[in-house]
């Protein structure tokens, strides 16, 4: 079967209704987390540690995000994978998770006040996944559009010529 050279392509995109939901979840993430350490009772060494736990998943999140995709799209194409950077990468995610959350747990305070610091830690690290991959959606989607753009252009020159 033939393909005509005219098919059409689609590119598929997220709805602005969707990116102003991912960015306004992360954004409310960031803010209860950032709320939640600002009055964090207790010493200034404790918010400092939960503070650098917190960017510390937050941009791992980023990283096993990208490498994850990055994965899937190198097996699609058949191409070999570098197992220590997956090593790596997973290892400093579970890392980042693993120190973020003793240090929750071994901090003298309030029972009710760990719970919030953890459920506002996890809505941000699952916020950002959220985020992560609506960006690289968008990325990849803008990226297959100016591939389409410049295959109509070229079909377009090859046929006034």
């Amino acid at each position: 079967m033939a393909i005509s050279k005219r098919s059409p392509l689609i590119v598929n995109r997220d709805t602005r209704a969707w990116g102003l939901q991912v960015w306004v979840s992360f954004g409310l993430a960031v803010f209860l987390c950032g709320t939640g350490l600002a009055y964090l009772p207790g010493q200034a060494l404790d918010r400092a540690f939960m503070v650098m736990g917190y960017v510390f998943c937050l941009s791992t999140v980023f990283v096993l995000s990208k490498a994850v995709r990055d994965t899937q799209k190198a097996s699609l194409a058949g191409e070999p994978e570098t197992p220590m950077w997956r090593f790596v990468v997973w290892g400093g995610f579970a890392v980042a998770m693993g120190l973020t959350l003793w240090g929750l747990v071994r901090m003298e305070i309030d029972e009710t006040y760990k719970a919030y610091l953890g459920v506002s830690w996890l809505y941000l690290v699952t916020s950002a996944f959220t985020l992560a991959k609506t960006l690289r959606d968008r990325h990849e989607a803008d990226l297959a559009e100016a591939h389409l753009m410049g295959r109509q252009q070229a079909l377009t020159e090859h046929v006034t010529d």
